[in-house]
């Protein structure tokens, strides 16, 4: 290769080498790379603080719903047809006031047939029986009186050798059979006195349980308050298996369902805060009233019963609630925010190294720090 050869294929190299960088600044690949390198540089930033003077509240979740106080579902004793609606969703209702009026005509007719088996039955009705029995006792007293008299007059003679042997054991058997015959009528007499008080008493019994049956077919309220919602037309069939009707009273209870890991935390007379879908920007207040003690093995979870201190001005059956259960409250105390801790005893000082810590109250926010580090205490965020 000649010098003239040589120094045209240096220049051409060159030429090819700037216009290769040239293409690759151009190229699409390349700016997504250079891109990649700022995001990944940038998520790379540590983050830190130091922990501040605050105050701290330890609270417990809790989800629920609102529940009428005394509410309850209202079944059928049994199955039948709704023959009349006596109320409608929203009316006031007496303890003992009428709600369904279900389809009765056979249990009429057997109240009936009770009915005319008392009449039956009854006992000053059936003292003719009585009459007739007591007559046979009288007659055969009477006539006792007189096979003794017979006997008497008999065993006299055949004392004093007069009469025949023969004649005075018929006397003495008459008059024996008299006193067993007597005997007899008056076991009888009792008896059956005894046995028409008896069927008197069961026919007026059993009228007064069909009655009750027939009044069973009324389904009544059980206590006074409001009926919240009816399930059931005229027409439509009611039984033991699905409520019927809700009623309940227009004193509102909070329901409340409690992880078991938390309920041993939880105690009667304890502040809640309450949050409510139908008032999302207002926060009520309320007092733990009532702790079910056995826990739902389905849930894994505990129930408790609390009532509202400040309450909204109207409340619904079954509105949903969210509760935080005010466990403990502490004043100004040095705290960090929680995603700050590690293994909930350590955080990583500035530059990584890690610092073991004594914890105090925690929230879903903050953790009380009590020893382990100051308030002039640079602390890195961990990823």
């Amino acid at each position: 290769m000649t010098q003239i050869e040589v120094k045209l294929h240096k220049k051409y190299l060159n030429t090819k080498k700037r216009y290769t960088t040239s293409s690759m600044l151009r190229s699409p690949f390349f700016m997504l790379f250079v891109l990649y390198f700022l995001i990944v540089s940038c998520t790379n930033t540590t983050q830190t603080t130091t922990p501040e003077v605050k105050n701290i509240t330890e609270s417990v979740y809790a989800s629920g719903f609102i529940k009428s106080k005394n509410q309850y579902k209202v079944y059928g004793i049994g199955s039948g047809i709704v023959k009349k609606v006596f109320v409608t969703e929203g009316m006031r209702v007496k303890k003992g006031d009428p709600i369904f009026q279900m389809d009765d005509e056979n249990l009429k007719i057997a109240t009936k047939n009770a009915q005319l088996t008392s009449i039956a039955n009854d006992y000053k009705t059936n003292t003719a029986k009585l009459t007739d029995a007591k007559k046979a006792v009288e007659l055969a007293n009477r006539k006792l009186l007189n096979d003794s008299l017979q006997y008497q007059r008999q065993k006299n003679l055949w004392n004093n050798k007069i009469g025949s042997r023969v004649e005075f054991e018929q006397k003495e058997l008459a008059y024996e059979n008299s006193k067993i015959e007597l005997h007899r009528l008056s076991t009888n007499y009792e008896d059956l006195k005894r046995q028409l008080k008896l069927v008197s008493e069961q026919s007026k019994n059993n009228l007064e349980i069909a009655k009750l049956k027939e009044d069973d077919y009324i389904i009544r309220s059980q206590v006074d308050g409001v009926v919240y919602k009816l399930n059931k037309e005229e027409g439509e069939l009611i039984n033991m298996q699905e409520p019927s009707a809700i009623i309940g009273t227009d004193m509102f209870l909070i329901e409340l369902s409690i992880d078991e890991l938390d309920i041993v935390k939880v105690k009667k007379g304890q502040t809640i805060i309450i949050r409510m879908d139908s008032y999302s920007s207002e926060v009520f207040e309320a007092q733990i009233i009532a702790i079910n003690p056995m826990m739902n093995s389905r849930t894994r979870s505990f129930q408790a019963d609390a009532i509202f201190t400040k309450s909204p001005k109207t409340l619904f059956p079954n509105l949903t609630v969210e509760a935080n259960i005010i466990i403990n409250t502490k004043q100004a105390v040095l705290t960090i925010p929680r995603n700050y801790l590690i293994n909930d005893s350590f955080v990583a000082l500035k530059g990584g190294k890690l610092q073991k810590i004594e914890t105090g109250l925690m929230d879903y926010d903050l953790v009380e720090i009590k020893s382990g580090i100051d308030k002039n205490t640079v602390i890195e965020l961990q990823q």
